[in-house]
Parts: C-alpha cells; structure tokens; sequence
C-alpha cells in the first residue's frame, strides 16, 4: 500500500482540514492503482493535467513547491550505514576540540580572532564527507572539487593536523601568518596556502555561484574532449543566511537547465545569520525548497535525527508534522538557546561564568519544549514515554550521521539534476557559556566553556591540562588513526588539496600574431576590438595553443564584433543544436554546438566571471591549461563583480580579461551608466592583474603573445587586463622588434616632430585611442607655435608603477648598493620640457608614475560622470582632447618659464576652449 496512515498524516499536515476523508481515500487510492499499472510517467501526466484544469478554472496553485516539514528520505528508504560510527564519532570529537582549541588560543594570546560556531553546526556534514564522499586526486580519479563554507574553516584545519598534514606551529599561528614557522589563514585562500586550499569562499555568494560554473565547465571539458571530469563531483557548502546573497541563488537556473547531476550543494541551515534568525517569522528551509525545485533542482531535505523517526511513526493524525510546520524558525531557535537559568540565578551569576549543570538544563530545556511544541494533548501524548531530558536530546538531522550519509548517497546517485540538501542544524552545537549553542551571539563568541566542551564530547584531556587548551592527536597505531588514513586512502588521498603540478605549453607560432603588425589599408580603419577579434580567429587556429582558448562572451558578442567566430567556432551547448537559426547558411550564423569553443553566457557578467575561474584555474584543478578570454563592456566589470574579481586573484586565476567599449568618451551615445573612466585604477588594486590599454593593433597582440607565454609558458601567476575600444581609425605598423619590450613594459616612443628653428620641447604621453589625440596635439604645437615634441604611447601604467615602487624599495632599503632607475624615468628622465599626460580615464591614473618624473608630469583625464554624446563632443567636455592637450602643453611651458602667459591665453582664445566652463567633475 502505498496510500499509509504516515502518508495521509503528511498530507494533513500541510493542507486545511479534510472536509471529506471518504473522497480523499477514494482519489488516493485512484492515484496508487495508477502508479501501479501505469508507472510514475503516467501518474505525473495525470497530476499536471489535474493542475492545469484546476489553474483554468480559477483555482490557482501555489507558485512554489514544497513538501511536508520532515525528511525527504524514509526511515525505510535509508540506506545502511557503511562505517564504524563509534569511531567516527570519536574522530568528530577530536576533530572538534582542536577546531575549538585553535580559535581560543588565537583569541587568548592575541585576539585575532575566529569564528567556531559555523563548524560546530556543522561538523557531522563534513565528517560523513570525508569518511565516505569527499575524492581526493589519484591515479584514476582527477578528485572533487569541495568550496568549503568560510567560516566553517577552522574545522578543516583541526582535521588537517589530525591527518598530521599540519603541525601544531601552524595551528597555533591561526590568523597569524607572520610569525615564525608561518601559520595558516582565517578562511580558504589558495594564495596564501597554494598546497591546501582550492577556492576562496567565506560568506558574499562566491562559493555558490563559482560552483554552478565549475560543474558546467567540467562537462565543457569533457565535451571538447580536454579532460576526463565524469567522476569529478563539485560539491558546495554555505549556510542558509549566505542565501541571502545575490551571487547564491542567482545561477541556481543554469544549473537546473543544464542538468548538472555532477553538482551538489549541502546548505547548513543552522537557522541564524550573524545577528539573528535567517527566517525568524517563517521557515528558510521551506523557502529555499521551493526555490530550488522551482529551478529544477532535486531536493533532499534532512530536517530531524533517528530520535523523531519513532515519534512521526505514531503521528497517525499529522499533528506532529503540522505542528513542525506551523512552528517558525525564530521559535526553533529559542528551544535551543534559551537561557534556562531562572531570573534569580541570572543576578546570582550575573558577575560569573558559573552555568547550571548540563543535567539542570536539559531537565528545565526539556519541560519548556514539552509545554510550548508539544503543546497540546494529542501531542503530549506522543511524548508521555520520553523524559524531559530525553526531549532536550532530540537531535536535528544535520547531527546525524546516519540521516546525513542517507543524504550525500542519494544525492551522488541521483541522475539529471543537481541536488540541494537542506540540512537543518544548531548553531554552535555542543558549546556551553553564555554565547553557547543556539544563541544569537555564537558567530562573535570568542570563549567557549573548555571543562564543559570537553566532557561532552569525552575528550582524554585532564583538568589540570585544561587551562593550556592542548592540542590532540591519537598515536598513529590508534585505531582512530588507523581508520581515518583508510579512509581517505580509499577516498584517492586528501581533502582539501589543490595541485601545483604545473606543465607548460608549447609557444604559440608567432606567425598567428604577425598579422596585426602591418598598416591597416588607407581607408579601412579598425577598432582595437575588431584587432582583436581577428587576432582570437587567428590563434584559435594555433596548433599549439589554438584549442586551448576558451572565449567567453556575456550577450554583447554582435556589439564587440564577433559572430563570424560563432560560426567558425561555436558557443558551446550540452545538447548540441536542437533549432534552425534564423541566419542559418550567413556568414555570421548563430552555431551552438557540443564542441563549441565559446561560452555565450547572455546578459551575466557574474556567472561568465565564475566561468572565467573556472577555466583560468583548469590548469590546477584538471592539468588542463584552458586560456579564457572573457570580453565584456569595461563599465561592466570590476566595479559590478569585484569581489569575483579578487577571488580570481586568490585563486591563482591565469587569463584574459578583455574590457570592450572601452573608455569614457569612446562609446559613442550611450550615456552614464556605460562609459568607462576607471576600470584601469580598479584592477590595480588587485596584485596579480597586469593592466594594459593599448591604443594599436600591433600593441594589443604583443601583450596577449607575451601574455600567454607568461601564465602558461614561464608559468607566471597572475592575469592580464586590456581595454579595447569601438572607435575605428587607420592603424599604422609596428615600427619594429625594438618597441616590444617598452610596450611591455609600459611605455614607448611612438613619434618625434621638430620644426625647424624649435627652441621649445614638450613630451606627450597618451594611451589607448586619446593616444591620437596627443598626436594630433603633437601636430598643433609644430605648426601653431613651432614646439618640438615627442609623443610616447602608455601601454600600462600599472606596469610602470609596480616597476618604479619596487625600484623606490630596493633603494629604501640598500641605501649603499647601485641605485635603481625605474624604467619610466629612463624613457622620460632625460627628455626636455614638461610631460603631459591625457588618456580616456580618470587623471589619477597617469598621476600614479608622477611622483617619479620629478614633477614635470601634467595629468588630463575624464574625470566625473560620462553622458550620451559624441566622441568629439565628450573629449573637448572632459578636456582630453588635442586642443586641451596643446593649451596644457604651453602652460606647462609658461610654468616653467620658458613662455610668457599671454601665449597661452591667446592659445585658449584661438583653439576654441572656454576658460570659464565649470569644471567637469561637478557637472
């Protein structure tokens, strides 16, 4: 029978109330002859007929679907327990004094604080993971890929130590990475522990959405056949409160679209954010269910342990399951954090750390449980037989191994979807003290009751070691050690791991580069981004490199000019092509393809990020050296995803980031919210991007060959970002081998002009397209006002910084060795007259070389907000254009006394520049 007495009581627990029972049998008992003879299909087919009739008619169903407030998996579904639980228990105890061991010394000896509550809630999730789901790399398998939840890290560490790949040094230096025998840090960051951790997580929805792109992409792989990734499973944990986070559940659809069985997320949904309840007025676990199922996801939900199992069996009326449902989150809380003390033992103890009993509480936590949820007759009933302790100890399903490993098996079995697995646990399970389990100040709490900790989990420490808080690691012959390295043995070796085995590629062919050396033909201008997209259709072609590339486009492919690429290359697609284009047969046919190289990502600059790690860290993670190219509207990029972008910097990301439509003054009309007049001074805030903004086609495929020789031939960690432009114009040749390593390097001597009779010099620095304007500037000043010049391109400012403050340390400090020149001052160190500097940013990013020229630097920029103009409107308001240029020149010159002021009046008067316009940046 599959219509029993447990069946009907869920039911009743969340709907109305059954004005017909009779009726309700009858249609049930239809439903079971029907998943008898004509299987599941024909049941769904019947149901959703059922939905639709009833949606018409006006009675419409709920937009979200969620189940009854209990486990999803039966107690007769449950697979048998495979390991042996009392050692494993054993090890969980270890694993957590350590874990709470570490954050108390951090906090006693220096107060740098740490976070134990998160792996206190959830510390059976990650042990049942590590006994029996969590693969590390062997020989036959490339490991999963787990984003551990941040806060949850000092866990990791304590397992680690216990395994014996750390040492107590490195313990004992929690958050203290400085001091001597190195320590480890606050969360995962695989930049500051290349040997340990994959991903940077921590709380902000980076782990979540990372994770959706990184099971796509391992398909993408497989598919292309770059790598064997079917046994690789990712798995992420976050907390229900992080759900919050945009970044969490924004890409949930791609992943329930694209069916990634390969991805499972574990949310420990410990039912409290940093200050309170997540859900304190409604239930999160329901929520999220709804949202999940709604995108296609398979959900598993582990609300209660074994202990209520015999309790819902009884509940042959659905009162127990309605009143789990009709209790809220908030009040969850209270049953396992309320202060049990009475009013007159708060002031007794109000000066002391002195506790009631353990004994004391669950008596008293117990009786309070027993009045307020098991709150009527038919429900205290059910409850008769069980002490109040007994009640106290009803275990939620995360703090259960058994109802977990139910979970995780079913969930790495399941085919066609992603699984959730909602797991309801206690925040800070297991520490007593005022800042105890359950209570809203357990994220911050820095004292944990040790006496208490330590019985409770029957840890072989004595009292009087207690007060020193000691670390604790079983001799190796233990049988808990023993069992531990079997397991993870038989797991393909440790967890958390990356791999920093690295193997370089071949060079790509130089020839595949050459092609934007030459002039572009009279009257045939092109943009820097065209440049580039014939520079991708050439090296895609690369026989060394070429299927390496992975470009990655986020719906403005038409806009950067890229569909001849689509249908040379294709954007990749699970399912291959199952429509007919509406451009089919034309040159720029929309080809989706299972092999396809592009990843067309549509309007989702976050997730093509994601996607960007992902193939920019394949070199660790699959030995694969992917090169992703992710081009996007510049405006668009580190000031929407920035917290992306810093993790691409700590996960040692190696790529290309290609800011499109470049410039504040360059996109032609589209107005504030597009032009772009900084994303160069954002990206060097981040230490391992290399920034460059070349102005010509030469330019930018020297950088991206130097490039990818750097990340992946010479094994460099960092990643590159260029602007490229829309703005067409004639592109003149490379002058020659000797411009390579300034254009590299960040600066270079691109034209000289010296009339005849000049007594007057300037030197004009422009970068990107404004690099016209300063040689149009360089035209003015010969024939205006016979003033030499030279005009130098700044292909990177960043480079010429970074160069010029390591060359200001060495100097710092070696006072008495040879002193150091930074490279900027040996182009324009020795040069005549003032410097002038315009580009299509803001002037702070010139100023950054400034302090180096010995103030002869006079920096232009487009500094405030952009509008819809012209191109040439836009740089005469933002003052970069080459009249500005040409009066800056001139001033410069009278500052230095080499020209008389009425010469640079009458300059303004003659090249049409109002001296009384309010100043840019406030308009």
């Amino acid at each position: 029978m599959l219509v029993t007495p447990d069946v009907l009581a869920l039911n009743s627990a969340r709907l109305p109330e059954d004005v017909d029972p009779q009726e309700t049998t009858e249609w049930l008992e239809a439903m079971e002859a029907v998943l008898k003879h004509g299987g599941p299909e024909r049941a769904k087919f019947l149901l959703e007929t059922l939905i639709a009739v009833t949606d018409r008619a006006g009675a419409k169903m709920p937009g979200g679907v969620t189940t009854p407030y209990v486990n999803t998996i039966p107690v007769e579904d449950q697979p048998a327990f495979p390991g042996d639980r009392a050692l494993e228990r054993k090890i969980k105890s270890i694993v957590r004094w350590n874990a709470m061991a570490m954050v108390q010394k951090a906090n006693k000896n220096t107060n740098v604080g740490g976070h134990i509550g998160t792996f206190a809630s959830a510390a059976t999730l990650y042990e049942v993971g590590f006994n029996h789901f969590f693969h590390g790399r062997s020989a036959d398998h490339p490991g999963d890929v787990v984003f551990f939840q941040g806060h949850a890290s000092p866990g990791m560490y304590s397992r680690a130590f216990v395994e014996g790949r750390l040492d107590e040094t490195k313990l004992n230096n929690f958050r203290q990475e400085l001091k001597p025998g190195g320590g480890i840090s606050s969360y995962p960051h695989p930049w500051l522990m290349p040997d340990f951790w994959q991903y940077p997580t921590v709380s902000m929805g980076l782990g979540p959405i990372m994770s959706i792109y990184h099971a796509r992409y391992n398909r993408y792989l497989r598919d292309r056949e770059l790598a064997k990734t079917d046994l690789a499973r990712v798995w992420a944990f976050l907390g229900d409160g992080e759900c919050d986070e945009p970044e969490s559940l924004g890409a949930i659809s791609l992943a329930g679209r694209e069916k990634l069985d390969n991805l499972t997320w574990v949310i420990n949904c410990n039912l409290q954010r940093l200050d309170g309840p997540v859900r304190g007025n409604s239930k999160i676990i329901q929520e999220l269910e709804g949202i999940f199922r709604g995108a296609g996801w398979n959900v598993i939900k582990v609300i209660w342990g074994t202990d209520w199992d015999e309790l819902l069996k009884n509940d042959h009326t659905g009162a127990l399951a309605r009143r789990m449902m009709e209790v809220v989150d908030g009040e969850y809380c209270d049953y396992v954090g309320r202060d049990m003390r009475t009013a007159e033992e708060k002031v007794t103890h109000a000066k002391k750390a002195d506790l009631i009993t353990d004994e004391e509480d669950a008596e008293r936590r117990g009786a309070y449980i027993r009045d307020t949820f098991f709150n009527t007759p038919e429900l205290k009933a059910l409850v008769e037989h069980l002490s109040n302790k007994d009640i106290a100890g009803l275990k939620r399903g995360g703090h259960d191994p058994l109802k977990v490993y139910a979970a995780y098996k079913a969930a790495t079995e399941h085919k066609g979807q992603p699984t959730v697995i909602l797991v309801k646990t206690v925040k800070g399970y297991g520490m007593a003290g005022d800042g105890g389990q359950g209570k809203f100040t357990n994220h911050q709490q820095k004292k944990v009751a040790i006496k208490e900790f330590r019985d409770r989990f029957e840890l072989p420490i004595t009292d009087d070691q207690l007060e020193h808080i000691p670390f604790y690691r079983p001799a190796d012959d233990s049988p808990e050690m023993k069992y531990m390295k079997a397991r993870r043995a038989a797991l393909g070796g440790p967890q958390p791991f990356r791999n920093n085995e690295f193997v370089p590629c071949q060079p790509p062919e130089r020839k595949g580069f050459e092609r934007q050396y030459e002039a572009t033909i009279q009257g045939k201008p092109i943009s820097t981004t065209f440049a580039w997209v014939n520079l991708m259709t050439a090296i895609c072609r690369d026989p060394h490199i070429g299927k390496l590339l992975v470009p990655i486009v986020p719906d403005e492919g038409q806009t950067f000019g890229m569909p001849p690429m689509y249908k040379t290359f294709g954007m990749y697609s699970s399912v291959g092509q199952t429509y007919t284009p509406v451009d089919k047969g034309s040159y720029t046919e929309y080809r989706e393809s299972k092999t396809g190289q592009i990843l067309q990502e549509g309007i989702n600059e976050a997730g093509s990020m994601a996607s960007w790690i992902a193939a920019g860290t394949a070199y660790s993670t699959h030995g694969v050296n992917t090169i992703p190219f992710y081009i996007y509207y510049s405006m668009f990029g580190f000031q929407r995803i920035g917290d992306l972008a810093w993790a691409a910097a700590d996960a040692r990301t190696r790529g290309f980031l290609m800011g499109g439509t470049a410039g504040r003054t360059t996109i032609n009309g589209e107005g504030l919210q597009h032009e772009d007049g900084h994303s160069p001074l954002m990206a060097m805030t981040i230490p391992t991007c290399r920034t460059y903004d070349p102005a010509f086609a030469y330019e930018l495929a020297v950088v991206i060959e130097e490039g990818i020789n750097a990340m992946y031939v010479r094994g460099e960690e960092c990643f590159y970002y260029l602007t490229v432009y829309n703005e067409a114009y004639d592109m003149p040749a490379m002058p020659g081998e000797h411009v390579r390593e300034g254009i590299i390097r960040g600066l270079y001597s691109v034209k000289s002009v010296k009339p005849v009779g000049a007594k007057l010099e300037v030197q004009l620095v422009g970068s990107g397209v404004i690099l016209n304007e300063a040689l149009r500037a360089q035209q003015i000043l010969a024939e205006k006002y016979n003033i030499a010049s030279t005009v130098y391109s700044a292909t990177s400012y960043q480079m010429l910084r970074k160069d010029a403050i390591e060359c200001e340390r060495h100097n710092r400090l070696h006072p008495d060795a040879t002193k150091k020149v930074p490279f900027v001052a040996q182009v324009l160190g020795g040069t005549n007259g003032p410097i002038i500097a315009t580009s299509d940013y803001m002037r702070a990013l010139p100023e950054t070389v400034a302090p180096y020229l010995n103030g002869r630097m006079l920096a232009l920029g487009t500094d405030g907000f952009g509008r819809s103009e012209t191109r040439k409107a836009l740089r005469r308001f933002f003052e970069v254009d080459a009249e500005n240029v040409t009066v800056a020149a001139l001033y410069s010159l009278f500052q230095q006394g080499q020209l008389d002021p009425g010469t640079v009046k009458q300059a303004i008067a003659d090249l049409g520049i109002n001296p009384d316009a309010a100043h840019p940046w406030t308009i």
